[in-house]
């Protein structure tokens, strides 16, 4: 089967891919729920090479995560849902349908500054729609805040949507040291547990302090996501200066002790600083 520029090429490949005995055994095996965390994934490498600015990654991720579309497209169709047809069909209409003011005749038109309220307006509507086409769900008491926050989002995204609809029924803190003495309170628990030695309870409190975390992070004005992103940068950025510095002496990382790459690392932050504008400067330990 030969390369091709035509959609339907990458569909007939994936086709073949899930035939039964003739496919890939992988592929075969896999379902909605193991494929979902790689479209994820795809996903945050489709931003990674946007942040690094790289087009020619930038192509190559963004196909990664179209064949995303067509894996899930192709076992919705084998189970008789809907192919992926249906899917191109469903979002063309719903972008036709949000834009009046672009695929509307001449006299739908409406001015620039109608169009945010006429897309809140839509999307509402097909919200209505789609709960309609819904089977009734067993009726509750009442309907929680919380349950319009999107279940499918990142787990920091999601902590943070959470917090903030809490905090508009004033469910939240004013002040965000008392974040900080929670955080800290957080930490004490993780300290207990470890005594413990009890696994899921370690879990769970990580979890309570992954949570107060991404609290404080909104009560300054942090994105948790943006930040965790740089921190990652600045870990692998002193990390790749430990690397360098042993190779200069034809060490390996092997044969380093941990004393010695802390020295190392201490002094990647030093450099970090001299070289950075005194407002950027950061303190602390490793970190």
């Amino acid at each position: 089967m030969t390369p091709s520029r035509d959609i339907s090429r990458l569909l007939e490949i994936m086709a073949a891919l899930r035939t039964p005995v003739t496919g890939c055994p992988w592929d075969l095996e896999q379902n909605f729920a193991t494929i979902a965390p790689y479209t994820i994934e795809e996903a945050y490498e489709v931003v990674d090479a946007i942040t690094r600015g790289d087009l020619d990654d930038l192509r190559e991720e963004l196909g990664d995560l179209l064949l995303q579309v067509v894996y899930h497209a192709r076992m919705a169709e084998e189970q008789n849902a809907f192919a992926f047809g249906d899917v191109v069909e469903a979002i063309t209409k719903k972008m036709i349908r949000r834009h009046p003011h672009v695929f509307a005749d001449k006299d739908g038109n409406i001015q620039p500054a109608g169009v945010k309220s006429a897309w809140e307006r839509i999307k509402a509507e097909e919200k209505a729609e789609r709960a309609a086409r819904r089977p009734p769900e067993p009726a509750e008491p009442t309907k929680s805040l919380l349950s319009s926050v999107k279940a499918g989002q990142p787990a920091l995204t999601r902590a943070m949507e959470l917090q903030r609809k809490a905090s508009t029924v004033g469910f939240d803190w004013n002040d965000p040291r008392a974040v900080l003495h929670k955080i800290r309170e957080e930490a004490d628990e993780i300290e207990a547990a470890l005594d413990k030695g009890d696994a899921e309870e370690l879990a769970s409190e990580t979890g309570d302090l992954l949570f107060a975390l991404v609290n404080l992070a909104r009560h300054v004005g942090a994105d948790p996501e943006t930040a965790l992103r740089g921190t990652n940068a600045k870990f692998e950025r002193r990390f790749a200066y430990i690397e360098r510095a042993l190779a200069a002496k034809g060490r390996s990382l092997e044969g380093a002790s941990l004393t010695e790459m802390d020295g190392l690392w201490n002094e990647a932050k030093v450099e970090e600083r001299s070289e950075a504008p005194a407002s950027a400067n950061s303190h602390g330990g490793r970190g």
